[in-house]
């Protein structure tokens, strides 16, 4: 049955003006999962409307009422796991346990949003005037715009509003044309049932061919104070540049091309599985997967052996199957865009070690390359799919000039039984986030999360988050009455 979802403003459901549709559809069966109303700029207008007329009702609604909305829309999210994971797979293919984080994450980024709302904020400064008091208080910007992608719907939909939403501000998301349900309406029905105000959060979904035209209007409409964008590098460079032509603050969380370093006293069993999980969860299609896994030379032969083998057992196929590890890519075009990338390596010089190929229907196998050379794509592209290139160094300083060898920094995972050594590592690469001893894919609702240059700017989560949508105002308060000189 064909699930059908109209535009969220202002607590109604109600279609688009132009009454036009749009499909989203299963990638692995090829079936339309759901129709949606395609949003024009009218509606975004509508949309911030609703967002604007409900701002100063929810800011100065007090901190307990606002935190127990987050709380109890977190137990919510919880509860339905299961049809969180039917609409991952449906519309994003995700495998069970890539859909059961989500959930878990996303509700605990609920509740980390919970605990910053009654977290002190601001500071007392110290006045030049005798007598008098300084303040540095932070408040809520207004209207926000948001962007939700498809790839981790629920954690990356949450992510998109919670610290917003948190920090006083109502919000309009544009939630992926890939997976609009799941990162857009989903979110909003838990956070609407759990007692969010009408207006407060409002959904616009749009056409493909109508994202440029829906994102411009959003952005342009000088009721927006602030935007925050997570998707590919190229989108977010647009998203960034539409923002800053409006004055506009951004927080872009954008593509990685991470990097993980395995170095000459690693435990060889624990890098062969970080290798496979950071590679290879949810196809690949992670912003902080390892596109690249660099192995000290002492360890490369056995390495190769025993990850090479791993990655061709890896179960691949329907996202309905708990076994699944390889589900399909998100779309035809993605499939296409990635065996584009490596028919050009191994066209150029590269080695497929395993997988390589054609897909199967929207399922590409997993793919170990190595000896790819910089005149190919995939050398500085984002993979964005089951793929990644296995490199090897002498020496530390080799290890971290080649993780450095990116526009990208998002984020790095460094194997070592030292982790003094790893430290140093760590230090020397240029990224927003670094694990040592673990992979590249990691996320925590505490933590701040964000890349540096083509990976983006600004920070998500915890206090990072509420700073990035508020502002800070200095309040002075004269305890005497102070002498002019006229």
């Amino acid at each position: 049955m064909v699930i059908t979802r109209e535009l969220l403003i202002g607590g109604e459901e109600v279609p688009a003006l132009s009454g036009r549709t749009t499909e989203d559809t299963n990638p692995f069966t090829g079936e339309v999962y759901a129709t949606v109303a395609a949003a024009g700029p009218a509606d975004i207008t509508r949309a911030v409307d609703a967002a604007e007329a409900a701002f100063a009702r929810w800011a100065a609604l007090a901190p307990f009422a606002r935190r127990a909305v987050f709380l109890k829309a977190a137990d919510l999210l919880d509860a339905r796991r299961e049809r969180a994971a039917e609409l991952m797979a449906c519309e994003a293919g995700a495998s069970r346990g890539w859909a059961y984080f989500n959930v878990a994450l996303a509700a605990n980024i609920l509740r980390e949003s919970a605990a910053a709302i009654t977290a002190p904020r601001g500071e007392v400064l110290s006045a030049q005037e005798e007598g008098a008091l300084g303040l540095a208080l932070r408040e809520p910007v207004g209207v926000v715009a948001a962007f939700a992608p498809w790839n981790a719907p629920l954690i990356l939909g949450v992510r998109a509003v919670a610290a917003p939403l948190a920090a006083g501000n109502t919000v309009v998301v544009k939630p992926s044309e890939d997976a609009p349900v799941a990162c857009g309406l989903f979110v909003a029905d838990v956070l609407r049932e759990a007692g969010l105000p009408d207006g407060v959060l409002n959904v616009v979904t749009n056409a493909r061919e109508d994202a440029a035209g829906t994102a411009d209007a959003l952005i342009s409409d000088s009721r927006v104070r602030a935007v925050n964008f997570t998707g590919s590098t190229e989108v977010g460079r647009i998203i960034g540049a539409l923002a800053a032509g409006h004055l506009k603050p951004a927080v872009l969380e954008l593509g990685g091309k991470n990097a993980l370093i395995v170095l000459a006293d690693a435990d060889l069993d624990h890098a062969v599985d970080a290798a496979a999980f950071g590679v290879f969860q949810n196809s690949g299609q992670i912003c902080m997967s390892g596109d690249r896994v660099l192995v000290h030379d002492s360890l490369a032969a056995e390495f190769t052996r025993r990850f090479t083998a791993k990655v061709a057992a890896l179960p691949a196929g329907d996202p309905a199957d708990p076994s699944t590890v390889i589900g399909p890519l998100v779309s035809a075009r993605a499939v296409a865009r990635v065996a584009a990338l490596v028919e050009d390596a191994v066209a150029k010089g590269a080695t497929a070690l395993t997988g390589g190929g054609r897909p199967a229907g929207a399922v590409y196998p997993a793919t170990v390359l190595t000896g790819v050379p910089k005149d190919a794509e995939l050398h500085h592209a984002e993979a964005f799919g089951p793929v990644c290139v296995l490199d090897t160094f002498t020496d530390d300083d080799t290890a971290v000039a080649l993780a450095n060898d990116t526009e990208s920094g998002l984020t790095c995972g460094i194997i070592t039984e030292n982790a003094t050594r790893g430290l140093a590592v760590a230090r020397r690469v240029r990224t927003g986030i670094v694990h040592i001893n673990d992979q590249s894919v990691a996320d925590e609702p505490q933590a701040p999360f964000g890349g540096v240059g083509a990976s983006g700017y600004g920070r998500f989560g915890g206090r990072w988050g509420i700073e990035a949508f508020s502002h800070t105002r200095w309040v002075t308060i004269a305890t005497q009455r102070a002498h002019y000189p006229f």
